[in-house]
């Protein structure tokens, strides 16, 4: 499913860190770097995460950084830099890791090499509240949002709500406490009993809903290098999503888009990023506009969808750009599948259940499919850790659902 590597580095002798291995992006920057020569070295806390089991990962280290101070997070990463042995590149995969490496800059640099990202502006990415205010100053479209401080608010945003309305958190992950995913709510009352029970209301906001199925859901990648100029950029929508209609891609596909290409180029010079760049549109065909959503300022987790002819991604793009290489030309991959197995299995059992696909479908789907978030012939072993980190989250569902049950069942005799 993978197809053959084509790229050849100039140099391939600066290590890479990928920082944080929660799923399957984590393993295809292992495996894309991996396969170019480049000894990669993982950190994860998760001893069976399927980065940790690949044939390209040349070094594990096992470390929490959702649950460890600023300062044993920079004492851990220079201790991993002085075992490794020599400068290398950095590669954050999530929100948290960005904004450490923005913020602690200046006492990384030493060890690692990553672009210069401006801290402020790192946050104000990852903060869906702070980049709804940034797209409306540079005119970039995006759904309309509120953020309530106050149950008196809430009643007052109400009086002029319409519904369905998107419940998101501001901060995908605060430490320490829970942070309940997206949620569509379609009354008042259940909107009023959803921030009321919320742990977290003040990292709650209300967003408008765009009707429409996965169609209208689009994606871009690119690297931004230090002039915040665009050297590569690739467009794609979703074909399917786990939950349907409001989770991750399981399914996606490479189809040009210049209207999204554009207004990302003009947003992303206009605010100065650098780095590898992933963000998520919704087209409205209320008033024919793309709208922004997410801005995740680092590798997302669709990045292998987005591989030219030539196997480059945006992750070799910021191997090239940070060891002084020339960044490889690039060409749009139109029509290019890409699927991750499991998330898209579990997509179908609900989908079947909406009689919205059939199993011969499904498996059409998969033959489409150019290349897999796990499974790769060459490096056959993550599946085994997909496995077992798919029936832990299984196990522990079960099992809350289970202690709830019972707490119902006690409270009504």
């Amino acid at each position: 499913m993978v197809s053959a590597n084509k790229m050849v580095l100039e140099d391939n002798s600066t290590p890479a860190v990928v920082f944080g291995c929660f799923g399957h992006h984590d393993l295809g920057v292992t495996r894309s770097l991996g396969r170019l020569g480049v000894q990669v070295y993982c950190v994860d806390k998760n001893r069976f995460t399927p980065s940790f089991l690949s044939r390209y990962c040349r070094g594990k280290f096992l470390w929490d950084l959702h649950h460890a101070s600023t300062e044993e997070m920079v004492s851990f990463l220079m201790e991993v830099g002085r075992k490794i042995g020599r400068r290398s590149v950095l590669i954050p995969t999530s929100d948290i890791g960005a904004m450490f490496v923005a913020d602690q800059k200046d006492r990384l640099v030493d060890q690692f090499i990553f672009p210069d990202q401006d801290a402020g502006l790192a946050r104000s990415l990852c903060s869906k509240r702070d980049m709804y205010y940034l797209a409306r100053k540079w005119d970039i479209p995006t759904a309309e949002t509120a953020f309530p401080k106050s149950r008196m608010e809430v009643h007052a945003y109400l009086e002029t709500a319409r519904f369905p309305i998107m419940l998101k958190p501001i901060y995908s992950y605060v430490p320490g406490c829970l942070v309940k995913p997206m949620i569509v709510v379609h009354t008042p009352q259940e909107l009023l009993n959803e921030y009321d029970t919320n742990p977290l209301p003040d990292n709650l906001m209300f967003q408008e809903y765009i009707p429409g199925d996965e169609d209208t859901v689009w994606m871009f990648n690119g690297y931004f290098d230090k002039h915040s100029d665009c050297q590569m950029g690739f467009t794609g929508r979703k074909l399917r999503q786990s939950p349907p209609h409001k989770g991750q891609t399981s399914l996606g596909i490479c189809l040009k888009n210049e209207e999204i290409e554009n207004t990302t180029l003009r947003f992303m010079k206009s605010i100065g990023y650098k780095g590898v760049l992933d963000i998520g549109y919704r087209y409205d065909a209320r008033d024919g506009r793309y709208k922004v959503l997410d801005v995740n300022p680092r590798v997302g987790a669709t990045f292998r969808l987005f591989v030219s002819e030539n196997t480059m991604d945006v992750i070799r793009a910021l191997y090239q750009d940070m060891t002084g290489q020339s960044i490889s030309p690039t060409s749009t991959p139109e029509g290019r599948k890409w699927i991750v197995e499991d998330l898209d299995l579990f997509s179908l059992l609900r989908c079947r259940r909406a009689g919205r696909i059939g199993i011969g479908e499904w498996i059409r789907s998969l033959r489409e499919a150019e290349e897999g978030a796990y499974i790769a012939l060459d490096d056959l072993w993550p599946i085994a850790g997909a496995f077992v980190t798919d029936a832990g989250k299984m196990f522990r569902k079960a099992h809350l659902l289970v202690s709830r049950l019972g707490r119902t069942s006690t409270m009504h005799p």
